[in-house]
């Protein structure tokens, strides 16, 4: 209890209604936060009721709800009850292993994210018209000591806004650094725009790319809204799970997920798929945001030299700047954007260890973590592929 107003745990989506959750910055178009689609209730419920994070899957839903006395949610994080560290891209197995050799009980954790998605977004959700500064305050206190109620190694909270680490750090949560590559939108009229900032061979080298990737009489078609159909879906999650069952071992989403987002939310979405011979072989997902356009899973039942860059990266540039996007987020890791336009941009994430003696090695650890995520980024941003002298403006 702080004051008049009340942080309390609820388990399901299905218990918050859509309308409450909407009050919350960031989670709708037009509010003070720009719309992030992976904190609307139509994405967050969706994982939950398509069975692809659960209790079962070891995601068990621990929301924390800020109310008013009279029960008006004006704060919340969706948070998860975690049995493991998979699907999560920000790695602590290494922290779980040294803790449970020392005899200690690293799981459950209390994990706060969007589950299988590594974008960057609102984390300590504030209603507007609130101070959000004294409402993050408070959610950083409440995480804090829910994680000491329930009597667990940790609490974390990934993918946060660098705007929104003064509350937890203040509270004595752990600061990590981590890196990914996205495409700053200047101002670029179009593609060739683009094209004319990069230096004259890496300009040469994606038009020799972008055609050989349609070579073999390949195109590409953009779907949106009512051309999401329960064949077209059918046709992509047979590329996620080619993907998935490859790369991850167990893809992480259900087919019903995308039932469920094709249904909710389909003016969010936009599906990249290539077509042969009048059959759909390729394709990637990618929702829209109010500023961004956030790239998800790619897959593919035909292999084609660089049809992969073209759908996941060229692709995602041309539909942001046709569109007045300020960036594309194409997901975690991968070094190999940077010579296609994608910077190097530093994510964060903050972290609440219990044990003393966990915390003092874990926070050594990550002082050295970010000074090499510092100096990477310095090194790739020297090694870009834009003119020498061209100003990009990064995250």
């Amino acid at each position: 209890m702080t004051g008049n107003l009340t942080i309390r745990i609820e388990n399901s989506f299905k218990a918050i209604s859509p309308e409450s959750w909407s009050r919350l910055s960031g989670t709708h178009r037009g509010g003070t936060l720009p719309y992030n689609p992976f904190l609307s209730h139509a994405y967050l419920s969706a994982l939950e009721e398509s069975g692809s994070a659960t209790a079962k899957t070891g995601w068990h839903g621990h929301h924390l709800l800020l109310e008013t006395e009279a029960g008006k949610l004006i704060g919340a994080i969706p948070g998860y009850l975690k049995s493991h560290s998979q699907g999560e891209y920000v790695f602590d197995h290494g922290w779980a292993d040294a803790f449970e050799r020392a005899g200690g009980q690293y799981y459950p954790k209390l994990q706060c994210t969007v589950p299988f998605t590594p974008a960057t977004g609102p984390r300590l959700l504030t209603a507007e018209g609130y101070d959000a500064d004294v409402m993050q305050d408070t959610l950083a206190a409440g995480l804090q000591e829910v994680t000491r109620q329930l009597g667990i190694s940790s609490a974390h909270v990934t993918f946060v806004r660098e705007q929104e680490l003064a509350a937890l750090e203040d509270d004595g949560y752990l600061h990590r650094t981590d890196q990914q590559f996205h495409f700053i939108n200047n101002g670029y009229a179009d593609h060739a725009a683009f094209l004319d900032t990069l230096s004259s061979r890496k300009r040469k080298d994606l038009k020799k790319e972008r055609r050989a990737a349609l070579e073999n009489g390949i195109s590409i078609d953009w779907l949106k809204g009512s051309d999401l159909t329960e064949d077209i879906w059918d046709q992509f999650f047979t590329f996620y799970m080619d993907t998935g069952g490859r790369k991850w071992g167990r893809p992480y989403l259900t087919r019903q997920f995308y039932s469920l987002i094709g249904e909710r939310m389909p003016g969010d979405i936009l599906l990249v798929m290539a077509k042969r011979e009048g059959k759909y072989i390729a394709g990637a997902i990618n929702f829209i945001g109010e500023d961004a356009l956030y790239g998800r899973h790619w897959g593919c039942i035909e292999d084609h030299p660089f049809l992969h860059f073209e759908v996941c990266y060229h692709q995602a540039i041309d539909f942001a700047l046709a569109n007045g996007l300020k960036r594309v987020e194409a997901g975690a890791q991968g070094e190999h954007k940077l010579a296609r336009g994608y910077l190097p941009v530093t994510t964060h994430s903050a972290h609440y260890i219990a044990h003393p003696g966990l915390r003092n090695a874990v926070a050594q650890y990550l002082e050295r973590e970010r000074h090499e995520v510092e100096e990477m980024s310095g090194y790739l941003s020297e090694h870009s592929p834009f003119r020498k002298g061209e100003r990009q403006e990064q995250d």
